[in-house]
């Protein structure tokens, strides 16, 4: 079983989010800090067990995992993961969505929410971030926690075959579970869903 959490939120209530990506490391706000203690307060309360805790490198997927992890003292330390890496966002990065929709249009953002296709000059590295989910489902262990970001949790609904979910994005503070079935195929239990 792999559990994909989203980091908690990194703007305010009622600053106007901005689109932020690899190049943009922001802290969690007081609420985001909440939202990683309550997935961490409701993780526990599912009893699972995790073998594997990976992050990706950013304050923001530390700082929720750290909160996670508070609650749940028999898991082991927090592996730092590339390809669990935000993307790049190119000119975009640090854009308010009406700028980014203004560049792109509504069609590509649609195309990056719903297929995970990437707007002109974003880098996605979709190659890699793929191989890289593909090779973690195939492994045995498990349970393993995941922390990253929407940009990179996205794809492993791609690796296991899972697009038929009509929205790829996960909110902050929230999760998705992919399992196995009985025939060791992957499927997906939860998308989206915050305690």
């Amino acid at each position: 079983m792999f559990v994909i959490v989203r980091h908690g939120n990194t703007f305010e209530a009622g600053e106007p989010p901005r689109r932020i990506g690899a190049r943009t490391d922001l802290p969690l706000t007081v609420a985001g800090l909440a939202q990683g203690h309550a997935l961490g307060t409701h993780l526990a309360a599912q009893g699972w067990n995790f073998t594997q805790v990976l992050v990706s490198p950013l304050a923001r997927t530390r700082q929720t995992a750290a909160a996670i992890l508070s609650h749940l003292p028999q898991a082991p330390q927090p592996q730092s993961c590339d390809w669990l890496r935000e993307i790049d966002h190119g000119p975009d990065e640090d854009q308010s969505e009406d700028a980014v929709l203004a560049r792109i249009g509504a069609e590509a953002l649609s195309a990056w929410d719903e297929s995970a296709v990437p707007p002109p000059g974003w880098t996605v590295d979709a190659k890699e971030r793929i191989a890289g989910w593909r090779t973690l489902f195939e492994a045995p262990e498990g349970p393993v926690l995941l922390v990253t970001s929407n940009g990179a949790a996205r794809f492993a609904l791609i690796a296991a075959g899972l697009t038929t979910a009509s929205d790829m994005k996960l909110p902050t503070g929230a999760y998705g579970v992919i399992d196995r079935n009985a025939g060791g195929a992957p499927m997906l239990t939860e998308w989206g869903r915050r305690p």
